[in-house]
């Protein structure tokens, strides 16, 4: 496989040969660094028993593995605009695995929530450049990235499933043992990814002005959307395992089947949401999706007994239906900024939210949690209504329904 990627012929077999492996590494590393964003909601329940902490407190938790994410994932996008990074690649997921390892460590609220806030600054330094690589390695394809968006997806999924066990087994002392997945990432991956870049790399340098001129007033307009899903998801996250067990009885291991359906209805999610924009179109595969968010989150809230998980399942499925055509939107409307798309609607996608998240604990404490998971069924709907503005990129060939990708060149950033 190696040897055939090192052709330079164009035809249709070579580009088949290289196209799913290198995309399946960056997709396989994605969900090693995402199992930590994931982490962080499957850690909630174990600290509120263990150290007995409120809504409050645990919702500074999440909002440290999201405050510093927020921040710095732009920044690190615009680096990535600049030049090719791709040990940075590496050494976030590191970050991100030593973090969470340390995070049950001592009784410190402080030291927790500086060690949970690394490993937020991993995750953030990890996706825009990724991202870019991914965008080159599927050469343009909303469908590959799909791919690629469904390893961050399987990643959140696997991380309750891994949690709970660990921490029921060993019980907050035994985060150490959940560095484990970042260091195998890394042995994976960075020797693909580091080959990868070099690749990129020449058509990186000679790439061409971008057809289309930036479009920051669309891109903004989309941001407020990924602001707004961000918010719904990163707050149900944050308290669907305490929820669960309001709503359906039982101690933790509620939780961790409830955040687990959230995390796998997201990975069906996301899987759809490249077929259905190949046969009906980006823009409006998100409306329609986003159309949808609004009862099912309505029926998270709302509704007793055990359909609350099959409501879960649902909300999360259209929730992540927009996540990789929201990336490969953002890049196209921002074409000379691949980088910075990237790590907004992709990085501030999974960590924007957490800034809202302590409000939402607060009002949990005073109000209930049922009332203060209530106004995301608003920004479903606030979601929605910005959706049905966005225009479809114009001049980018191969994205509309019926296809699947776009730009032949790999150098897309």
């Amino acid at each position: 496989m190696t040897t055939t990627a090192r052709t330079t012929s164009p035809t249709g077999p070579t580009k088949s040969t290289r196209k799913p492996s290198a995309v399946a590494v960056l997709a396989l590393g994605h969900a090693t660094v995402d199992f930590y964003q994931g982490a962080v909601p499957a850690l909630v329940p174990f600290l509120v028993a263990g150290r007995g902490y409120g809504y409050t407190a645990v919702s500074g938790i999440v909002l440290a593995a999201t405050l510093l994410s927020s921040v710095v994932q732009p920044l690190f996008g615009a680096l990535t605009d600049r030049r090719t990074m791709p040990w940075l690649i590496p050494l976030s997921s590191l970050c991100a695995g030593v973090g969470l390892a340390l995070a049950g460590l001592g009784h410190s609220y402080a030291l927790t929530w500086l060690a949970v806030a690394l490993a937020g600054t991993g995750v953030a330094a990890y996706h825009p450049e990724s991202a870019r690589l991914a965008r080159a390695a599927g050469r343009g394809s909303h469908v590959a990235m799909g791919w690629y968006s469904l390893g961050g997806t399987l990643g959140f999924a696997l991380a309750p499933l891994v949690v709970g066990p660990v921490l029921t087994a060993g019980g907050l002392g035994a985060t150490p043992w959940l560095v484990v997945p970042a260091v195998a990432g890394v042995l994976c991956t960075a020797p693909a990814v580091l080959v990868l870049a070099r690749r990129a790399a020449p058509g990186r340098a000679g790439a061409t002005s971008p057809a289309a001129p930036d479009d920051w007033p669309v891109f903004l307009r989309l941001s407020a959307i990924v602001v707004c899903r961000s918010v719904v998801f990163v707050g149900l996250s944050a308290f669907i395992g305490l929820y669960a067990q309001e709503r359906v009885g039982g101690g933790p291991a509620t939780g961790s089947a409830a955040l687990f359906t959230l995390f796998a209805g997201g990975a069906a999610g996301t899987v759809a949401g490249g077929r259905l924009a190949a046969r009906r179109g980006r823009v409006r595969t998100v409306r329609t999706a986003y159309a949808a968010s609004v009862p099912a989150v309505a029926g998270v809230v709302l509704v007793p007994g055990p359909a609350f998980f099959v409501f879960v399942a649902l909300a999360a499925a259209v929730l992540y239906v927009p996540f990789s055509l929201q990336v490969t939107l953002g890049q196209d409307f921002l074409p000379s900024r691949v980088g910075t798309a990237s790590g907004v609607t992709l990085g501030l996608a999974v960590s924007v939210g957490g800034v809202t998240a302590p409000g939402i604990g607060a009002l949990g404490e005073t109000a209930g949690l049922g009332a203060a998971l209530a106004p995301l069924i608003a920004l479903c709907a606030l979601a929605w209504w910005l959706a049905r503005t966005l225009p479809e990129p114009k001049g980018m060939p191969g994205y509309g329904p019926g296809t699947g990708s776009a730009h032949g060149t790999p150098s897309g950033g």
